[in-house]
Parts: C-alpha cells; structure tokens; sequence
C-alpha cells in the first residue's frame, strides 16, 4: 500500500511540472517578446533608457501596456506601431528617416565632413607657408 501512494504522489508531481511547464510556455514567449519590444521604446521620462532598463513608473505602465498588448496579441511592429501613434517618434530608440529627422541623423556626418574640410585647408596652407 505505502509503494502505491509513493508512486501516485509521484505520478502526481510529474504531472504538476509538466502541467506548469505547459502553462508557462506562452507566458515567457510574451515575457521575451515584451523585452525585445521594451529595448526598442524610449522611457519618455529618462529618455536616455529603454522602457525594459527604466525604472520610472511612467516606464512600468508602459511596459504593461506593452505586455497587454502582446497578450492581446498584437505583433511586435504592431505594439511598436501603437506606442509611436500614442507617443510620438520620442518613443523610438531609433527614430526613423524623415523629413522632420534629417537633422538628426545627418549633422553628425555633417559635421564630420566640415571637419576635414577645415583639416585638409589648414594643412595646405601650412604646407604653403614652409
């Protein structure tokens, strides 16, 4: 009798991991899809973070209305696509190239290129000069 109850108490833990095992499935597949989503988004509060590193509860609603989202089940270009609508391009880690951003994304390079412009003219003329 007592071999009987070891094994039904063991069938039944095997059982129960397995079950828990199943149930969990889904919910790290959201887990890790709201982290990649999070890496992407900006806490519009520290703005220097992603919404996954900030600790900021306007960062913590954000990532729940992430995970709502994905439960909901949104893709991930749909959640982003909805926190850029409710947001704005501030969201976005990378913002895109538009016409309102070429100024972000170009001065650097610009600024380069002026530099050695002024680098090549200065060693020319100091060239010239010995």
């Amino acid at each position: 009798m007592r071999q009987i109850t070891i094994g039904l108490i063991s069938l039944f833990m095997v059982l129960s991991f397995a079950l828990a095992a199943t149930a969990q499935t889904p919910n790290a597949e959201i887990e890790a899809r709201a982290k990649d989503v999070g890496r992407s988004l900006r806490c519009v509060v520290c703005q220097n973070q992603s919404i996954d590193e900030s600790d900021a509860p306007l960062a913590i609603d954000m990532r729940k209305l992430v995970r709502e989202r994905l439960k909901e089940g949104d893709s991930n270009a749909e959640v982003i696509a909805y926190m850029q609508e409710r947001y704005g391009d501030f969201v976005l880690l990378k913002p895109p190239v538009q016409s309102n951003t070429y100024l972000l994304w170009f001065t650097p390079f610009l600024l380069l290129l002026a530099g050695l412009i002024w680098f090549i003219k200065t060693s020319h003329k100091a060239e010239a000069d010995s």
